[in-house]
């Protein structure tokens, strides 16, 4: 571990391979209710830096078709879809625009949505304290 800002926390680390070392803003969190569902969220620019990712590995037995939901101080802002299934977990990944950028960045709280059902949504809240200073010390 690198350093933390607030609720989030910069790791770094050689992959196996890699020439450069890669550094990811990270988050761990549990819904309150559900202490069995657990999310890690990790924001990290990919090798070639032409581009951000927000990854958000989910528990297996997640629902796949539905995506993961995403709000960001109760405004919608969409879903992710799941790229693929590890044995820790479900990983959706996103590509980060500016505007997503920026709403995380100006946001309070984002809320995960998790589905084990098509009906039945679980809202997960992630901290978005110190996640302006966190991005902007990713190397």
């Amino acid at each position: 571990m690198r350093n933390s800002f607030n609720d989030w926390q910069l790791r770094c680390e050689t992959p196996a391979g890699a020439q450069a070392e890669q550094c990811a803003l990270v988050q761990n969190v549990a819904a309150e209710d559900r202490p069995n569902i657990t999310l890690l969220v990790i924001v990290l620019k990919t090798a070639d830096n032409k581009s951000r990712l927000l990854r958000v590995v989910a528990p297996l037995g997640v629902l796949l078709p539905a995506g993961l939901g995403l709000k960001i101080d109760n405004v919608d802002v969409g879903r992710a879809g799941f790229v693929r299934c590890l044995t820790t977990g479900c990983v959706a990944e996103v590509v980060m625009e500016d505007t997503l950028l920026n709403q995380l960045k100006g946001g309070k709280q984002a809320t995960f949505i998790v589905f084990q059902t098509p009906e039945e949504g679980v809202g997960i809240p992630v901290s978005l304290e110190g996640f302006g200073p966190g991005y902007d010390a990713l190397p």
